[in-house]
């Protein structure tokens, strides 16, 4: 995306380096002490003089025309940790910035929209990106200067090269702000697709067998460290490897669900993801534990299952589910942040990983006469070594591979693993816990939402639903404005920021999925009433797409539109599905068109890079094939339902009723005593049947 404008910008000084010096810390309070955000708590005793970004701080950068450092990270982020002990820790550090800075700490889950514009610059500047992300900009917010993490030394010398440039040359920053904000804004330009509209199978294969070429078919993800999850490449690439009946991608699916739950990526003892691996076989991650991780891979390896009846899967989405409701549920019904990647060890230090890794002799000790069973499992060898004398349980084997290899009984083997695991979640909550992020972010909580859904429509664990029920009416009534808006972030019993695009896309998404699962009209209407108001508060007339911010919204540098599928899919990408969707549902052509219309202008990005754009590929996959809308009318819809998911079926979505219905979609099909089942394309409907598996065979799931 930033390739072409990265020529432009040549940083106009050179960084040196030079060695550590000793840190001196003291006690010290700074203005994040009134901030709610546990990352910004965090900094609160820096000597930095640090702020929040807030309309007062800009005002005093501009009034005292001084230099702004946007300094920008999480909670859960284990380098941001180490910047802070080696950096803004120490007091000779805090007098160069604030002598002649003006310096902000903003966290990136509340502020995503300042942290994607000067992502997006710190990219164009150095060609990546990451945090912490640190950002030296003019009074008015224009950046000059930036990067990720920087050493000690390093970060002096070129905070006082850049305060020396302000000093005697200012003219030479003002010139450099001017070139990156022109190219800041031609990023944020979404081009015309001249090309005629067309969406086809053939298309979405070109696409699939360019992505081929970057994906690792030994150890499953892609071809390089380190790997990400990315749960929308997998939910994409597992509903092509079953409609296109190609089995390449299907094994690559399976090999990359099957090597992330045997990994060390996977909390094998408490259950639950890190955020990503640092190598290729998934052993080693930054341990830090995010929701919106875990939401989305609950979805997904319960459609893998659904797919694949793999009951490793099936065992990954109730252990990820006990640890989320162990660790991060409210009673609220909410769902906390993330837990970071650095506990106290036993020496009472910070650490990486100290809370889940272990030394041989503890394990050897806890686990007495199994221990020569349980090393060969878990890998307490030279492939499961971490660093220090630590291991990092990892498998290489289901529990049906490992009980042939040792010749043991498969039911024997789990009752051994589960006691193994009791034993050492119970020994390791006697650890110093991670720190947890106590805040509840709105799209966070709707993946989560959609997770346990997509657990109960898998499943059918009432347990599930009435989890997602409690979420879901907690965003409705504690994350919503009065006139059904959406706030961003809720702690300590207050709801506040603005909502972004990512929130009402999110929580749409969730919405149509609950009530698919429940026949609760509600939710559906809901679901159109917040869409209507992205069109009112974000929609862009001129490139048809959404922007992430609301008009309502103080303005940034540049009002960000955006569009690539990371690890999680962009918020444009999740909208035009809702879109789809819900077009479907209340025979709505303008809803219809608009989503559409993205897709054709994202189409010429897809074949160059598929993996960036999966799920606007799910999209296309629903327009290019056959889409099915399974209408279901009477007293037993609901156990109708879920005979039918019991089948994978991604090319559908369903609507039912027990009686008379206020969705267009379900007009005019009343079963009455009778219970029947609708197979319909674009509103065209094959005879009705009684039978769940003669309307079945009126579905062709295969493109």
């Amino acid at each position: 995306m930033y390739r072409n404008l990265l020529a432009l910008f040549i940083p106009f000084f050179v960084i040196s380096c030079s060695s550590q010096s000793s840190t001196n810390m003291h006690k010290h309070t700074n203005d994040l002490i009134h901030e709610s955000s546990p990352y910004l708590l965090q900094h609160a005793h820096n000597p930095v003089n640090w702020h929040a970004w807030n309309p007062k701080t800009l005002a005093l950068a501009k009034k005292e025309k001084k230099l702004i450092i946007v300094s920008i990270g999480y909670s859960a982020c284990h380098w941001c940790h180490v910047m802070e002990h080696e950096s803004f820790e120490d007091t000779t550090v805090a007098a160069v910035m604030n002598k002649h800075y003006i310096n902000i700490k903003v966290d990136r889950e509340e502020r995503p929209d300042v942290d994607q514009v000067y992502m997006d610059a710190v990219q164009l500047m150095t060609g990546r990106g990451g945090w912490p992300l640190n950002v030296v900009t003019l009074p008015d917010g224009r950046p000059v200067w930036g990067g990720t993490y920087f050493r000690k030394n390093q970060w002096i010398n070129s905070l006082e090269n850049i305060a020396e440039t302000y000093k005697n040359t200012p003219q030479k920053l003002n010139d450099y702000a001017q070139k990156l904000s022109e190219g800041l804004h031609a990023t944020s330009i979404i081009e015309k697709n001249f090309d005629a509209k067309e969406f086809t199978v053939s298309s979405i294969k070109n696409a699939v067998l360019n992505w081929t070429k970057r994906m690792d078919f030994e150890l499953g993800g892609p071809d390089r460290a380190p790997k990400f999850p990315l749960p929308n490449n997998y939910q994409f690439l597992l509903r092509y490897g079953m409609q296109a009946a190609d089995t390449q991608i299907k094994e690559q699916v399976q090999t990359t669900l099957t090597k992330m739950a045997l990994g060390g990526i996977f909390d094998q003892v408490g259950g639950g993801f890190a955020r990503y691996s640092t190598d290729k076989k998934w052993h080693i991650p930054h341990f830090e534990k995010m929701l919106y991780d875990n939401g989305q891979l609950v979805s997904l390896y319960s459609d893998a299952y659904l797919a694949t009846k793999n009951e490793l899967y099936k065992e990954t989405v109730y252990q990820t589910l006990a640890f989320i409701e162990r660790e991060l549920h409210t009673k609220e019904g909410a769902f906390y942040a993330a837990l970071d990647a650095d506990s106290k060890n036993q020496q009472g230090h910070l650490e990486e990983g100290a809370f889940y890794v272990w030394k041989k002799p503890e394990l050897q000790a806890l686990i007495k006469n199994d221990f020569s069973l349980f090393e060969k499992y878990y890998n307490i060898n030279s492939y499961g070594a971490w660093e220090n004398g630590t291991y990092n349980l990892i498998r290489t084997q289901t529990d049906s591979a490992f009980a042939k290899t040792e010749n043991i009984d498969l039911n024997t083997l789990k009752n051994k693993v589960n006691n193994w695991r009791a034993t050492l979640l119970k020994e390791r909550n006697k650890r110093e816990r991670p720190r947890l992020d106590d805040k509840a972010l709105t799209a966070w909580n709707a993946m989560m939402l959609k997770g346990y859904i997509d657990a109960y429509r898998v499943f059918n664990d009432t347990h599930f639903l009435e989890i997602a029920l409690a979420n879901a009416h907690f965003i409705n009534t504690k994350l919503s404005h009065d006139d059904g808006s959406l706030y961003h972030t809720y702690k300590n019993g207050k709801a506040t920021i603005n909502g972004y695009l990512e929130d009402y896309a999110t929580v749409i998404d969730a919405y149509i999925a609950l009530y698919e699962a429940t026949l609760d009209e509600q939710w559906l209407l809901k679901a159109k009433q917040l869409t209507q108001y992205v069109f009112t508060n974000f929609h862009d007339a001129k490139s048809k797409f959404f922007f992430f911010t609301s008009r309502k919204d103080d303005a940034l540098i540049t009002r960000k539109i955006d569009t690539d599928d990371n690890v999680i899919p962009s918020s444009n990408s999740i909208m035009a599905r809702n879109l789809f969707k819900l077009s479907h549902y209340f025979s709505n052509h303008h809803y219809l068109e608009t989503a559409e219309q993205m897709l054709h202008t994202i189409k010429p990005k897809i074949n160059l890079y598929p993996s960036g754009y999966s799920n606007w590929l799910q999209l296309e996959a629903d327009l290019a094939g056959t889409f099915y809308e399974i209408a279901v009318s009477g007293k037993i819809a609901s156990e109708k339902i879920k005979e039918i998911n019991q089948h994978y079926i991604p090319n559908k979505l369903i609507a039912g009723s027990t009686g008379i219905s206020e969705i267009p979609l379900l007009e005019g099909r009343i079963g009455g005593a009778e219970t029947l089942i609708y197979i319909c394309v674009d509103g065209a409907c094959q005879l009705p049947q009684k039978s769940t598996t003669l309307a079945l065979k009126q579905i062709q799931t295969n493109f």
